[in-house]
Protein backbone atom coordinates (compact mmCIF):
# COMPACT_ATOMS: atom_id res chain seq x y z
CA UNK A 1 0.00 0.00 0.00
CA UNK A 2 2.58 2.46 1.29
CA UNK A 3 5.94 3.06 -1.21
CA UNK A 4 7.91 5.31 0.61
CA UNK A 5 10.67 3.80 3.07
CA UNK A 6 10.23 7.35 4.90
CA UNK A 7 9.15 7.24 8.37
CA UNK A 8 7.17 10.98 7.96
CA UNK A 9 5.38 10.35 4.99
CA UNK A 10 4.01 7.34 5.83
CA UNK A 11 2.69 8.56 8.99
CA UNK A 12 0.97 11.23 7.17
CA UNK A 13 -0.98 8.79 5.18
CA UNK A 14 -2.01 7.11 8.31
CA UNK A 15 -3.20 9.97 9.92
CA UNK A 16 -4.64 11.23 6.50
CA UNK A 17 -6.52 7.61 5.98
CA UNK A 18 -10.52 7.73 5.48
CA UNK A 19 -12.29 5.27 8.36
CA UNK A 20 -13.62 3.28 6.23
CA UNK A 21 -9.85 1.95 5.10
CA UNK A 22 -8.63 2.65 8.96
CA UNK A 23 -10.94 -0.63 9.88
CA UNK A 24 -8.28 -2.51 7.75
CA UNK A 25 -5.44 -0.87 9.58
CA UNK A 26 -7.15 -1.72 13.04
CA UNK A 27 -5.65 -5.49 13.22
CA UNK A 28 -4.90 -7.77 15.75
CA UNK A 29 -3.00 -11.17 15.81
CA UNK A 30 -4.35 -14.08 16.18
CA UNK A 31 -4.32 -16.77 19.03
CA UNK A 32 -1.77 -19.89 17.66
CA UNK A 33 -5.20 -22.05 17.94
CA UNK A 34 -6.91 -19.43 15.89
CA UNK A 35 -4.40 -19.03 13.41
CA UNK A 36 -4.11 -22.63 12.69
CA UNK A 37 -8.29 -23.00 11.94
CA UNK A 38 -8.45 -19.60 10.28
CA UNK A 39 -5.11 -19.78 8.30
CA UNK A 40 -4.42 -16.12 8.87
CA UNK A 41 -1.97 -14.40 11.39
CA UNK A 42 -4.14 -10.80 12.15
CA UNK A 43 -8.14 -9.90 11.53
CA UNK A 44 -9.84 -6.51 12.30
CA UNK A 45 -11.01 -6.19 15.42
CA UNK A 46 -15.01 -6.26 15.81
CA UNK A 47 -16.56 -5.18 19.29
CA UNK A 48 -17.43 -8.54 21.03
CA UNK A 49 -14.54 -10.24 20.29
CA UNK A 50 -11.90 -11.28 23.34
CA UNK A 51 -8.78 -9.88 23.33
CA UNK A 52 -5.70 -10.12 25.65
CA UNK A 53 -3.25 -7.82 26.44
CA UNK A 54 0.08 -8.47 25.48
CA UNK A 55 2.10 -5.11 25.91
CA UNK A 56 2.28 -2.41 28.64
CA UNK A 57 0.69 -1.75 32.22
CA UNK A 58 -2.13 -4.22 31.89
CA UNK A 59 0.37 -7.20 30.43
CA UNK A 60 -2.26 -10.68 30.61
CA UNK A 61 -5.42 -8.84 31.10
CA UNK A 62 -8.08 -10.56 29.06
CA UNK A 63 -11.68 -9.68 28.14
CA UNK A 64 -14.01 -8.20 25.68
CA UNK A 65 -14.17 -5.27 23.19
CA UNK A 66 -16.51 -2.75 24.02
CA UNK A 67 -15.05 0.21 22.08
CA UNK A 68 -13.10 1.16 18.74
CA UNK A 69 -12.13 4.25 17.90
CA UNK A 70 -11.24 4.78 14.29
CA UNK A 71 -10.28 8.17 14.60
CA UNK A 72 -7.64 7.92 17.18
CA UNK A 73 -6.62 3.75 16.50
CA UNK A 74 -8.02 2.73 19.85
CA UNK A 75 -10.05 -0.30 21.55
CA UNK A 76 -11.58 -0.15 24.57
CA UNK A 77 -12.22 -3.66 26.73
CA UNK A 78 -14.41 -4.23 29.33
CA UNK A 79 -11.45 -5.49 31.98
CA UNK A 80 -9.94 -2.13 31.98
CA UNK A 81 -11.45 0.95 32.98
CA UNK A 82 -10.72 3.80 34.99
CA UNK A 83 -13.03 5.46 37.53
CA UNK A 84 -14.30 9.25 36.57
CA UNK A 85 -14.57 12.23 38.94
CA UNK A 86 -18.14 11.85 37.42
CA UNK A 87 -18.54 8.05 39.21
CA UNK A 88 -18.46 6.68 36.12
CA UNK A 89 -16.31 4.23 34.37
CA UNK A 90 -14.66 4.73 31.34
CA UNK A 91 -12.59 2.04 29.51
CA UNK A 92 -8.91 3.01 28.72
CA UNK A 93 -8.26 3.15 25.21
CA UNK A 94 -5.55 0.52 24.18
CA UNK A 95 -3.67 0.64 20.26
CA UNK A 96 -4.43 -2.74 18.70
CA UNK A 97 -1.04 -4.01 18.27
CA UNK A 98 -0.63 -4.34 21.73
CA UNK A 99 -3.49 -7.31 21.61
CA UNK A 100 -4.09 -10.76 20.82
CA UNK A 101 -7.17 -12.02 19.56
CA UNK A 102 -8.32 -15.15 21.85
CA UNK A 103 -12.13 -15.66 20.68
CA UNK A 104 -13.75 -14.41 17.55
CA UNK A 105 -17.10 -12.94 17.56
CA UNK A 106 -18.86 -15.03 14.69
CA UNK A 107 -22.38 -13.87 14.91
CA UNK A 108 -21.75 -11.91 11.83
CA UNK A 109 -22.72 -14.10 8.45
CA UNK A 110 -20.31 -11.83 6.56
CA UNK A 111 -17.22 -12.19 9.00
CA UNK A 112 -17.99 -15.69 8.73
CA UNK A 113 -17.53 -15.63 5.34
CA UNK A 114 -14.66 -13.86 5.20
CA UNK A 115 -12.68 -16.41 7.91
CA UNK A 116 -13.64 -19.29 6.09
CA UNK A 117 -15.65 -21.08 8.65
Amino acid sequence: MVKTKQPRKQRKRLYNLPLHKRRKQMSARLSDELRKTIKKRNVPIVKGDKVKVMRGEYYGKEGKVTMIDYKHYKIGMEGIMVKKPTGKEKAIPIHPSNVMITELKLTDERRKKTLGR
